[in-house]
């Protein structure tokens, strides 16, 4: 790997330098090959041979320089203070063979001086289920961090029960989220100038060549970050916890706890069962983005050139970004063009899910089975599941929608329509009954299916043949909620 640790450079107030507290007796859980390949890792035999025990913190290579960052934030919309790594560490920063570069943080693996009341490790079913999100949403086409592989221990974790610690090397083009600043602000106001250039070179060079490159550079962050949102929003995704301290600058999904897939279409749904008031509800998540780019951005007025109007215009594209992605987004999933009748009937197919609860990704592919049923056989039969839902009165409405949907798909390309239909409706996304089987059956030291998501996910938008039924059949509209918490 070509190792570029750049971090480590920074003002020794900014991180720890410590190793890892070695797991016990660890044992592989799965290795993302394809991420390994990215990095160059596959290059190199020796961490190649003794990739468990790097991930259990029992090896560190040479060139690694594990540190635990230090940072603030916001939680659930209140100053929380000093934060930081208190269960990871940045091992190393390598360029991948795109010339990008990318953060190693092996998560899990021990106490910090930022654990607080933590004991600094993971357990396995956290971090099956961040492996298969970041896997997911990466094949799905929306950045994220992503994972090198991750492996099981005999060292015991407490959380509701005992169970077993666990650790992921988390890869990520970035682990420096909007919490770090606010931290400067905070606890060391000196190092702002020069953590900001740090962050203006390393992730936005294009900046510097602006005649005001701190305000491009900030407005940049702003446009990444509404267009993250506006994907999730696309696909169903809830982040579940949109603390100032989880969100990157570089606009990739990070930290990603409690997190769920939409199923059946309600955009009031809470997924994470600590929100007990819903503040990081689906259809709050572009506000929330907003509310904690507003809070992050005022830090900077302390910079020469600074001022709370060009922050206020360095904020101002967020919401017509937000809205132009997520409108364009959503007539792409319909297959039609972005202009006012496209969007009209993507509002009105979005209040017919809502009204009947029907399941989100079903219902976008099944539309294929509307447009081309002769050719998608597959679609059809999810066409009809979700039609048998609807009662007397909703299946009128469904049928005028209809009329009027294929009435304007036959005004543009046809092929165009339905290529844009396939590749912006997946098929299978990582359901919460997915993950809870995956995890069950990983407990027990049975590794196959978290094999066969691994693989089944690779390739979200294709029928594939390993795909069972469970894998597409959503949760009875009455059936309680799967409580997911930062450790589930």
């Amino acid at each position: 790997m070509r190792y570029k640790n750049t971090y480590i450079n920074l003002d020794t107030r900014l991180y720890h330098e410590q190793p890892p507290t070695p797991l016990e007796n660890p044992r592989a859980g799965h290795f993302n090959e394809q991420v390994a390949q990215q990095l160059g890792w596959t290059d190199d035999e020796d961490l190649m041979a003794r990739w468990v025990d790097i991930l259990a913190g029992q090896y560190v290579p040479a060139d690694f320089e594990p540190l635990a960052m230090a940072y603030a934030g916001h939680q659930f919309g209140q100053w929380a203070g000093q934060l930081g790594d208190g269960r990871g560490l940045l091992m190393a920063q390598v360029l991948d063979k795109q010339d990008k570069l990318q953060d190693l943080h092996l998560k899990g693996i021990g106490l910090t001086p930022y654990s607080r009341m933590g004991d600094g490790r993971a357990v396995l079913r956290s971090t099956i289920r961040e492996y298969l999100c970041g896997h997911a949403l990466n094949q799905l086409g929306i950045p994220s961090s992503n994972a090198l592989g991750f492996v099981v221990s005999d060292t015991k974790v407490r959380r509701e029960r005992m169970e077993a610690g666990a650790a992921l090397m988390r890869v990520a083009d970035s682990h420096i989220r909007l919490g770090h600043v606010e931290w400067i602000a905070s606890f060391a106001p000196d190092l702002l100038g020069e953590f900001t250039d740090y962050m203006i070179d390393t992730y936005y060079p294009e900046c510097r060549d602006s005649e005001a490159p701190v305000l491009a550079f900030l407005t940049a962050v702003v446009e990444r970050t509404a267009k993250m949102i506006a994907d999730w929003q696309l696909i169903g995704f809830a982040h579940g916890v949109m603390n100032t301290d989880n969100l990157s600058i570089t606009g990739s999904t990070l930290d990603f706890g409690p997190f769920g897939f939409m199923e059946r279409f309600n955009p009031a749904w809470i997924n994470n069962h600590s929100d007990h008031t819903g503040r990081y509800a689906y259809q709050n998540q572009p506000a929330i983005g907003h509310w904690n780019l507003n809070i992050w951005l005022p830090h900077f007025m302390r910079l020469e050139g600074v001022t709370r109007e060009t922050l206020s215009e360095c904020l101002a594209p967020y919401e017509a970004t937000f809205m132009q992605h997520y409108q364009q987004g959503l007539c792409r999933k319909l297959g039609l063009p972005h202009e006012r009748d496209s969007l009209t009937l993507a509002f009105e197919w979005l209040t017919l899910l809502e009204d009947n609860l029907l399941d989100y990704t079903n219902s976008f592919r099944a539309l294929l089975g509307l447009v081309a049923p002769d050719e998608h056989p597959y679609e059809q039969h999810l066409l009809a599941m979700m039609t048998t839902e609807l009662n007397q009165e909703a299946q009128k409405a469904w049928q005028d929608w209809s009329i009027a949907y294929l009435a304007q798909i036959e005004l543009v390309s046809f092929e165009q329509a339905i290529n844009d239909m396939k590749t912006n409706n997946p098929i299978y996304v990582l359901r919460n009954g997915m993950a809870q089987r995956a995890i069950t059956a990983a407990e027990q030291g049975q590794f196959e299916e978290v094999d066969r998501l691994f693989e089944l996910l690779k390739t979200p938008y294709d029928i594939q043949d390993i795909a069972t039924d469970l894998d597409s059949t959503p949760p009875n509209p009455n059936a309680p909620q799967m409580p997911i918490s930062c450790s589930s």
